[in-house]
C-alpha cells in the first residue's frame, strides 16, 4: 500500500516534469519564432526605410539639378543683358570717339583759320598804325600852321570855341527843358485828374450829409416841469444816468442835450424821448429806460460796424475795432457822418489803387479805419491820428493800415504808398460839394484869417482867399519885390499857414509878380 502511493507521487512528479520540459520547449520554440518574425519584420523595415532614403536621395539629386539648371539659366540671360549692355556702351563710346575726332578736326582747322585771321589782322594793324603815325605827323604840321595864322594855341583855340557853343546852346537847353518840364506838369495833372475823376464819378455817393441832433421836441412846458421834477431829483437822476448835461431854458418845445460824447448824447435823447412818450418820470424808471436803450444803442454800434465793414468787403476785423467804427455813426465833422466819409474814403482808395495796379482790398481797409481815433478822441489825449493807430496796432492791424491812420493828415513822413491813396481819398469825400457845411461866421473868419497871415509879409500888396479858403492868391509889388523874393514869400506864407492854422487837405498857395510861384501848405 505504501509503495503504490510512492509510486503515484512518483509519477505525478514525473508527469509534472515531462510536462514542465514541454511547455518549456514550447516556450521557446515561441520564442524562437516571435524572434524570427520580429527580425523579419525589423528587415522589412530597414529594407523599406532603405528604399524611400534612395527614393528622397534621387528626387534630391533630380531637384538639385533642376536648381542648377535653372540658376544657369538666369545667370545666362544676365550674362547676355550685361553683355548686351556693354555693347550698347562700346558702341556709345565708339560715337562719341568719332564725334570727338571730329570736333578736334573742326577746332584744328579753326585754330588754322584764327593762326591765318591773326596774321591778317598783324599786317593791317601795322599798316593802320604807320597810317595813323603818318596821320598825326600831318595834323601836327596842320596845327602848327593854325597857331601861326591865328595867333592863338590849341587849347585857346578850344576854350573859345566850347566858351560860344556854350553860350549858343544855354538858351535852347533852357526853353526846351522848361518845354519840357511843363509838357511833363500838365500831363501828370491830367492823369491824377481824370483818375481822380474817374474813382468819385464811380463811386457815386449821395451828397446829403447826415447830422446828430441835440435836441428834444416836448409837448408843452408842464412836461419840462415833470422832467426837472421835484427839486430837481429827475433832472438830477437823468444826467447821472447819462453822464450829460440836459438844459432846460425858456424856449419853447424844445429840451438840449449836451455832452462830448456822442454816443452818450444818443441815449440820453432817446431816453428822454421815451420817458416823454410814456409820461412816467422818476428816478427808478429813468435808470431802466437808460439801461434799456444804452443795450439797443450798443447792438446798433455793433451792427453799423458790421455794415460799414460788409459794405466795403473787409473781413477779419477786431471786435474792438468794429464797436469803434459803429461809434463813427454818431460822429459827425463839419456835419459830415465820419462812418459815412470813412466809407466813400475806402471807396475811393480802393478805386485809385487798382487803377495803379496795387492792392485794392489792402487800400479799402486803410480808407475805412483811418478816422477811427475819432471814435474815441473825447476820452484819450492825443489827435485822432496817433489814437487810431494805437487802438489799430492794439488790434494787431498790418503796418500799411497803422499808418494810413497816423499820417493821412500828412503830419509825418509817408512811408507807406496806401497813406497817400487815403489821404487824396480824405481830401476828395471831405470836399467834394455838399460833404461838409459851415457857418457862415466860421467861414467868414476862416477866410480871413488866410488873407491876414499873407499880408503880414513886407512886399504883398493884395491877397484874396477862394474856393471856399483852398487856394489863396497874393500879389505882391514888383517894384519891391524880385522873382526870387516872390518864391522866397510864397514858400514862407505856406510854412506860416501849416504852423499857425488847423485844416482840413491842403491849401494852396499862388503868389503873381512878373511870374508865378506856386507852393502848398500840406
Amino acid at each position: 500500500m505504501l509503495a503504490s502511493s510512492e509510486t503515484t507521487i512518483l509519477y505525478s512528479a514525473f508527469s509534472f516534469l515531462v510536462g514542465a520540459a514541454i511547455v518549456w520547449g514550447i516556450t521557446q520554440r515561441i520564442n524562437a519564432v516571435r524572434r524570427t518574425v520580429q527580425q523579419q519584420a525589423a528587415e522589412k523595415l530597414v529594407e523599406a526605410a532603405r528604399r524611400e532614403g534612395e527614393t528622397l536621395r534621387n528626387q534630391a539629386i533630380v531637384d538639385g539639378k533642376e536648381s542648377v539648371l535653372s540658376i544657369k539659366a538666369e545667370a545666362e540671360k544676365e550674362i547676355a543683358a550685361e553683355r548686351k549692355q556693354l555693347l550698347q556702351r562700346e558702341a556709345k563710346l565708339d560715337r562719341r570717339e568719332e564725334t570727338l575726332e571730329q570736333q578736334e578736326d573742326g577746332l584744328r582747322k579753326q585754330q588754322r583759320g584764327l593762326e591765318s585771321t591773326q596774321q591778317r589782322l598783324d599786317t593791317q594793324l601795322r599798316a593802320a598804325t604807320e597810317q595813323r603815325n603818318r596821320l598825326e605827323e600831318t595834323i601836327k604840321q596842320q596845327q602848327g600852321l593854325l597857331e601861326k595864322a591865328s595867333g592863338m594855341t590849341r587849347e585857346e583855340a578850344s576854350q573859345t570855341l566850347l566858351s560860344s557853343l556854350e553860350q549858343d546852346l544855354e538858351s535852347e537847353i533852357g526853353s526846351v527843358l522848361l518845354k519840357h518840364q511843363k509838357r511833363l506838369s500838365e500831363t501828370v495833372k491830367a492823369q491824377g485828374r481824370e483818375m481822380l475823376l474817374t474813382a468819385i464819378q464811380r463811386f457815386a455817393s449821395a451828397h446829403t450829409a447826415e447830422s446828430t441832433t441835440s435836441t428834444v421836441d416836448v409837448p408843452s412846458d408842464d412836461m419840462k416841469g415833470r422832467i426837472i421834477g421835484r427839486e430837481g431829483r429827475n433832472i438830477r437822476a437823468f444826467e447821472k444816468a447819462t453822464g450829460v448835461d440836459v438844459i432846460i431854458d425858456d424856449t419853447p418845445g424844445v429840451v438840449i442835450v449836451s455832452g462830448f460824447d456822442p454816443v452818450r448824447r444818443e441815449i440820453a435823447r432817446q431816453s428822454l424821448t421815451r420817458l416823454i412818450s410814456d409820461g412816467r418820470i422818476h428816478p427808478s424808471r429813468i435808470e431802466d429806460v437808460v439801461e434799456e436803450t444804452a443795450k439797443e444803442i450798443d447792438d446798433l454800434i455793433i451792427q453799423k460796424g458790421r455794415e460799414a465793414a460788409d459794405e466795403v468787403n473787409v473781413s477779419g476785423l477786431h471786435d474792438r475795432v468794429i464797436q469803434m467804427l459803429g461809434r463813427l455813426h454818431f460822429r459827425t465833422s463839419y456835419s459830415q457822418n465820419v462812418l459815412r466819409h470813412s466809407v466813400e474814403v475806402a471807396f475811393i482808395s480802393g478805386l485809385l489803387a487798382e487803377m495803379l495796379g496795387m492792392d485794392g482790398d489792402l487800400a479799402r481797409r486803410c480808407g475805412l479805419l483811418h478816422d477811427i481815433g475819432k471814435a474815441a478822441d473825447h476820452e484819450l489825449e492825443g489827435g485822432h491820428p496817433k489814437i487810431g493807430a494805437d487802438i489799430l496796432r492794439r488790434s494787431n492791424e498790418g503796418p500799411e493800415v497803422v499808418h494810413a491812420a497816423l499820417g493821412h493828415h500828412d503830419e509825418i513822413v509817408t512811408e507807406h504808398p496806401y497813406t497817400m491813396l487815403v489821404a487824396t481819398g480824405d481830401a476828395c469825400s471831405a470836399s467834394r460839394p455838399g460833404a461838409r457845411r459851415e457857418s457862415l461866421e466860421r467861414y467868414i473868419k476862416r477866410m480871413e484869417e488866410l488873407e491876414s497871415i499873407a499880408t503880414r509879409f513886407n512886399g504883398v500888396r493884395q491877397a484874396f482867399a477862394i474856393s471856399a479858403g483852398r487856394e489863396l492868391r497874393v500879389i505882391v509889388n514888383s517894384d519891391r519885390t524880385s522873382d526870387e523874393e516872390a518864391a522866397t514869400i510864397c514858400r514862407n506864407i505856406a510854412k506860416a499857414f501849416e504852423k499857425e492854422l488847423t485844416y482840413p487837405g491842403e491849401i494852396k498857395v499862388t503868389v503873381l509878380r512878373e511870374s508865378r510861384f506856386t507852393e502848398t501848405a500840406k
